[in-house]
């Protein structure tokens, strides 16, 4: 008899904890390769084809396409071994979100199964499948018509079976007296979200992994109780009913009742991801601005007499990128994270340099890997391919990710100067403003010059402000008299 495997939503990483179901790309019955793509998803850091490490008959899906999924959550159980011929052909299905197996294999296992057992190492780049042996499987009855009478059994209404309704008959019964029960709950968005509701999380019941609460918990909570609020019967009763309105409505701001026509947008995926890290970088980080004016009209001319008939183009970025890396080179006290847990100053050996791209899905910030070992030519490559990848939606997490330092060109968007968030948990991030035509003194004499605004935020943690305006410094320096970067080659 084959073995019934579930494959569940991997650990994404970077404190991902959960995914959207973006397409199902495999159906019911159908036959899956070891690592191949069943589901893609979209994360907060991107959208990826999850690989299945087991092969064989795909029995059950679970969450319907524009669902939330945590981390630990079902995705496909998988039938492992040798394949019978009714099974080979696709199955029907009774929806994306079905929770129950369609089928089940009765061959005799065969050698894939073996493999099977100890994962493919292959689920996400940078992130490998555990053994087999920390995975919760589950074996299906020769018959394949019901689990066992022991065994989670199907809610009623005939409706099937959700991911965490049979991951909650898996799991002991908790403690009927709800004040001596630990709260689950590892969001700190969940958190604020109860806070500013006046919700005791207490009385939620989580849906996630062992209990775990979830956003949607929470929204769930807040839904059902604005509809057993009473309903106001008089006028009088009205600015009491405005009160339970808003106490109910996420996000709501204390006594302005809601404006009729107003658009909530929910804080979810990419947006959510960010909101969460521009919050925690301003609770987190003591972070101060310096900034100062550049005449950058050396800069263009070197970039013209680069940029010669049949050789490849290089752009402003990535002089700007191998100026930021010579200058960390000088002052490497930026180039570096704070561990609070070990209250220690990492300061790191190589530049993973990050970058601003404004995409139709956000702002994103792809990584150029090693970027002070590249030449300018190099440099410029690899952010035009980060660059049009991010607007295609197909960074993998390793590109968006484990960042050491960041330039931001908020130039494009024809602004001078800004005091950007640093990018968490960086230690600071370089702006670079709009190079406009100013007037300026040049050899003694006033002159019409193409002027920068540069700005180093820093985490005032690593360093002072002399070490901040020696880099500044030298990166403006460095605008003006390109020839400068000459003596570190």
């Amino acid at each position: 008899m084959a073995v019934v495997r579930e494959f569940t939503l991997p650990d994404l990483g970077e404190g991902l904890t959960e995914a959207t179901i973006v397409q199902w790309l495999v159906e019911v019955g159908e036959v899956v390769a070891v690592d191949q793509p069943v589901v893609e998803v979209e994360t907060a850091k991107a959208m990826v084809e999850v690989p299945c490490p087991y092969g064989g008959v795909v029995t059950a899906r679970y969450g319907d396409e524009g669902a939330e999924v945590p981390v630990g959550t079902p995705l496909v159980t998988v039938a492992v071994g040798a394949v019978p011929d009714d099974l080979a052909e696709p199955a029907p299905t009774t929806g994306a979100g079905s929770g129950t197996a369609t089928g089940t294999a009765t061959a005799p296992e065969a050698p894939a199964a073996d493999a099977a057992e100890n994962g493919s190492g292959n689920v996400l780049v940078g992130y490998g499948t555990s053994a087999a042996a920390a995975r919760r499987r589950r074996i299906r009855p020769a018959d394949g018509a019901r689990p066992e009478a022991g065994g989670p059994q199907p809610p009623s209404g005939g409706e099937p079976a959700t991911p965490a309704e049979e991951a909650g008959a898996d799991r002991p019964a908790r403690a009927a007296d709800a004040d001596s029960r630990t709260v689950a709950v590892i969001s700190p968005l969940v958190r604020r979200m109860a806070r500013e509701n006046d919700l005791d999380l207490r009385d939620v019941t989580g849906t996630g992994p062992d209990g775990l609460i979830l956003r949607t918990d929470v929204e769930s909570a807040l839904r059902a109780r604005r509809e057993q609020a009473p309903q106001p019967a008089t006028a009088a009763a009205e600015g009491t009913a405005g009160a339970a309105t808003m106490a109910a409505a996420p996000g709501a701001t204390a006594g302005l009742a809601p404006t009729p026509g107003e658009e909530r947008i929910p804080l979810r995926g990419m947006l959510g991801a960010a909101a969460e890290k521009f919050s925690r970088s301003r609770r987190e980080i003591p972070e101060a601005t310096c900034w100062v004016d550049a005449d950058a009209t050396e800069l263009l001319a070197a970039r013209r007499a680069m940029n010669v008939p049949g050789a490849p183009k290089v752009s402003l970025l990535a002089l700007l990128a191998r100026i930021t890396t010579a200058a960390l080179a000088r002052f490497p006290q930026l180039n570096a994270t704070v561990d609070t847990r070990t209250q220690e100053i990492v300061r790191l050996p190589s530049v993973h340099l990050g970058f601003a791209a404004q995409t139709d899905r956000g702002l994103v910030v792809p990584v150029v890997r090693d970027a002070q070992a590249r030449t300018v030519e190099d440099l410029s490559a690899e952010i035009a391919r980060l660059t049009e990848t991010a607007r295609a939606g197909g960074l993998s997490l390793a590109e968006l990710t484990h960042g050491t330092f960041t330039l931001n060109n908020y130039g494009v968007f024809g602004v001078d100067g800004s005091t950007p968030i640093i990018n968490h948990p960086e230690a600071a991030m370089l702006g670079v403003g709009r190079i406009a035509a100013k007037p300026w003194v040049h050899e003694g004499e006033l002159a019409v010059r193409q002027v920068v605004q540069l700005s180093l935020t820093f985490d005032h943690r690593v360093c002072d402000g002399g070490t901040a305006g020696g880099f500044l410094r030298f990166v403006a320096d460095c605008v003006e008299r390109p020839a400068l970067l000459l003596r570190g080659l």
